[in-house]
């Protein structure tokens, strides 16, 4: 459904020196998975994320979704970003509605279908509300509602739940996973969270320090709902933690 081949990113300083941000990535996902990406800082994770996204182009390297190569933004992947991003002179309703203004589509039915997503993320009553006026968490599943209006084939998540405290977080990860199973989009997620990527992936792929390339993938073969303090999931995140603090180490070295 989605295929990485020999994706690579360089940056270029002010200073003219060159940062290799990605080097020979290759993935292939299928469809309807839930993929987590895990790193150290720096590693390039969004960066690939942004390449997928088309809002950066890599130095060489194709991705392929759904047999056509990926050359730009597109309707067909949804991005979800750790600051919200909603405009805050927008209500929630037409915060939701932007996109499908963008596209032409009439007023009746871009807020019907704005209202089925909100509902989705259980936000029908808040439909008249402004930014300013909504918790952390109820920001993110506007966000959310918002990335998923378009039905996109693909969605994007990076470090989405990386502001809101802790119960918050446990919250949202259900809420996603609830609506990623009524949906069955394929799903790519970032996060520096171990818990977390073990609650709600079937794959993690583990990055190593930078230059970013894939160290390892664990596939998280847990039935759901997952128990988060179960043997199996325990077992499962000291196997991660060990992956990924042996590229820690080499980043502070």
């Amino acid at each position: 459904m989605l295929l990485i081949n020999d994706i690579n990113k360089t940056y270029h300083s002010e200073e003219g020196d060159e940062v290799l941000a990605l080097s020979d990535i290759n993935l292939e996902m299928k469809d309807k998975e839930f993929v987590c990406f895990i790193g150290p800082s720096g590693c390039g994770k969004t960066t690939l994320l942004r390449i997928i996204a088309g809002l950066e182009k890599p130095d060489s390297g194709t991705i392929i979704l759904h047999d056509e190569p990926i050359k730009g933004p597109g309707p067909d992947r949804g991005m979800v970003f750790q600051e919200y991003s909603l405009f805050p002179w927008r209500t929630v309703l037409k915060n939701i509605t932007f996109s499908l203004e963008m596209k032409k589509v009439p007023k009746s039915q871009r807020e019907d279908t704005a209202r089925q997503y909100l509902e989705l993320v259980g936000l029908s009553k808040f439909a008249d509300s402004y930014p300013h006026e909504l918790s952390g968490g109820m920001k993110q599943r506007v966000a959310i509602a918002r990335a998923l209006v378009n039905d996109p084939k693909v969605l994007l998540m990076d470090e989405p739940f990386g502001a809101v405290d802790a119960q918050t977080r446990n919250r949202l990860q259900q809420e996603l996973l609830k609506i990623w199973e009524r949906d069955k989009k394929t799903l790519l997620f970032i996060t520096h969270s171990v818990d977390e990527a073990v609650y709600l992936a079937d794959r993690v792929v583990v990055f190593t320090s930078r230059p970013g390339r894939i160290k390892e993938i664990f596939k998280i073969d847990l039935p759901r709902p997952r128990d988060r303090t179960s043997v199996d999931a325990n077992v499962l995140r000291e196997r991660l933690l060990s992956s990924l603090g042996a590229e820690m180490k080499n980043t502070i070295d």
